[in-house]
């Protein structure tokens, strides 16, 4: 273990499983504090306490307990009306998922919070399930990710395949399971997937996959290697062999006629992407260094620009008025809120039906991505946009 946490946890699973050497490589390096981290730490704590108090049998005490709880927690500063909803809604689809589970059976199982344990197959194993569900030959994990940067799916995704084997290694003496369900539920991208596999197949994953990749990582060695993986790495910035991965595009030989074809122009895209995020870590990296004090050669450290800014708006106000100017002149004409805050007052089962045709979405602005992205592809410009006009208005 190392700073409280275990070195090959499963919310790392997808680097040291790519990247045995980095679980060692990052063990002693302090994990940074982030507001995201903060928010999705409170949100799981809200969401267990609506799930006990919704989903599991609770007696008055139990009950009088849990409301106490959620009051004192939504004096949390994080808590808001945003997480609120998000929240609620992740405990609907939740509910809805014991529902099926108690339809295939009655006395189906639902767990909260539950510790897992794989160490059968990660030294050191550990990691938390936030619900696991057990009836009738199908177990079901299911997982709160609360943030809102890109969705996240349960397909190939080996931290809830670990809570899966954790799972499934817990209760499988004592029920006959053959199906595993996986679920990542992101409420504030309303993003639900599922991924499902048989017992077996998980099992055979685990043997043949994930065992010799941490039996390297735990010892610190095996190759390091550079890939998508690398996102939430703490060493990104100034990783060797990520750097060499990254050169060795830069080193991509063009070839004759003088332009390239659109072959090579699909191929250079992929490069493009890779290197736009490398550079973004490298520069990270280089200013947290500066800000330490450490020199980068070539470089300095100065004041960024700044806007000026009112330090007491209520004394601004007072002022104004008393030098005689109308509040017309100083304050923005009324305007209405966003369409997200109207979502929140209204509620989004109401949301429909209250503002009716007043709310369209327009199509979207094309954009080129890979072939693997689910969304269906435009057949063409003219035919698809031919009413749109997609003039850039920041210009």
């Amino acid at each position: 273990m190392a700073g409280g946490h275990a070195l090959l946890g499963a919310s790392k699973a997808h680097q040291w499983i790519n990247c045995p050497p980095s679980a060692r490589l990052q063990e002693n390096i302090q994990e940074k504090p982030s507001q995201y981290a903060e928010q999705g730490t409170a949100a799981h704590e809200l969401a267990e306490i609506k799930l006990k108090r919704n989903l599991l049998p609770c007696n008055s005490a139990d009950r009088k307990k849990l409301d106490k709880q959620l009051e004192k927690f939504k004096v949390n500063g994080l808590y808001d009306s945003e997480m609120e909803n998000a929240i609620q809604e992740y405990v609907d689809h939740v509910g809805e998922r014991l529902m099926e589970a108690r339809a295939r059976s009655e006395d189906a199982v639902l767990l909260l919070e539950e510790k897992l344990d794989f160490t059968e197959w990660v030294p050191e194993g550990f990691g938390t399930g936030d619900v696991v569900m057990i009836s009738d030959g199908v177990m079901e994990i299911i997982d709160l990710k609360y943030g809102k940067g890109k969705p996240v799916s349960a397909y190939d995704n080996p931290q809830i395949r670990l809570y899966a084997l954790g799972a499934w290694n817990a209760f499988n003496f004592l029920y006959d399971i053959e199906e595993v369900r996986m679920t990542i539920i992101q409420p504030r991208l309303d993003s639900i997937t599922t991924d499902t596999m048989t017992v077996d197949e998980l099992l055979e994953w685990a043997e043949t996959v994930v065992k010799p990749a941490a039996k390297l990582a735990f010892a610190g060695e095996g190759e390091y290697r550079s890939g998508d993986h690398c996102q939430w790495c703490k060493v990104n910035g100034n990783c060797r062999a990520r750097a060499d991965e990254n050169m060795k595009a830069l080193e991509y030989e063009f070839k004759d006629p003088a332009l390239l074809s659109n072959d090579e122009v699909g191929s250079i895209l992929f490069i493009a992407q890779q290197l736009k995020a490398w550079a973004k870590d490298i520069e990270d990296y280089a200013q947290e260094q500066a800000l330490k004090g450490e020199k980068i050669p070539q470089w300095k450290l100065v004041e960024g620009r700044s806007n000026r800014t009112i330090t007491d708006k209520d004394k601004a106000i007072e002022v104004l008025k008393s030098a005689g100017y109308k509040e017309g002149q100083y304050y923005k004409p009324k305007e209405l809120i966003t369409l997200g805050e109207l979502e929140k007052l209204v509620g989004k089962k109401n949301f429909g039906t209250v503002m009716g045709d007043l709310v369209i979405k327009p199509p979207g602005k094309p954009v080129l991505v890979p072939e693997t992205d689910k969304r269906p592809e435009l057949n063409s410009i003219e035919n698809d946009f031919e009413s749109e006009d997609f003039t850039d208005e920041s210009q």
